[in-house]
């Protein structure tokens, strides 16, 4: 599978990866790349202003709504709606960095952002400081979540190619042999 020539041609691109490892960042460039429609599950679908969870019914409403769309890049990790996002892409690139540069990454964006929003979060809701929870997530990620990741997709995406980057240098590499040449 060459990802680069899959990248290029698809409509419907799903990032997944932990936290921190640049996935909204490298998400928002297939996008702007490719012509596709940004979409954040933290922003479009899971926080409410004050970090309030919007409810798990109206959430998967929403990404039944966003699937349904012609051409995007949808950014976010969520597996327990795999089910309704996998069946509709044509291509999933998951960020698999390792834990350590999750957890720089992670220091960096709340060095950048603490206090106000960052670009792809819901509005009201400003980079707080980690707590021990959500540290634990991403130092727990390989171990606990990624097996949960292949199987959702081996269930809801068998037939779906999945490109695995596992540097910021491979997903710089990525797009940079994908990219469309610019119309004159």
């Amino acid at each position: 599978m060459d990802a680069a020539s899959l990248l290029a041609t698809a409509e419907r691109v799903l990032v997944i990866g932990c936290s921190g490892g640049g996935k909204t960042t490298f998400s928002a460039k297939v996008a702007d790349l490719h012509r596709l429609e940004f979409q954040s599950l933290d922003r479009d679908v899971r926080w409410l202003p004050g970090w309030v969870e919007r409810d798990r019914t109206e959430q998967r409403a929403i990404i039944s709504d966003m699937v349904q769309r012609d051409r995007w890049v949808m950014d976010g990790s969520g597996a327990s709606s795999f089910d309704l996002r996998l069946p509709r892409s044509d291509l999933v690139l998951w960020v698999r960095v390792p834990r350590r540069v999750a957890l720089i990454g992670l220091f960096k964006r709340v060095s950048r952002f603490y206090g106000s929003v960052r670009p792809a979060m819901a509005e009201g809701c400003p980079e707080p400081l980690p707590d021990r929870e959500f540290l634990s997530y991403i130092w727990n990620f390989e171990k606990k979540y990624a097996p949960l990741f292949v199987k959702q997709i081996e269930r809801y995406g068998p037939d779906v190619p999945v490109a695995v980057l596992n540097s910021h240098r491979e997903m710089d590499r990525l797009l940079q042999r994908s990219g469309r040449p610019t119309a004159r």
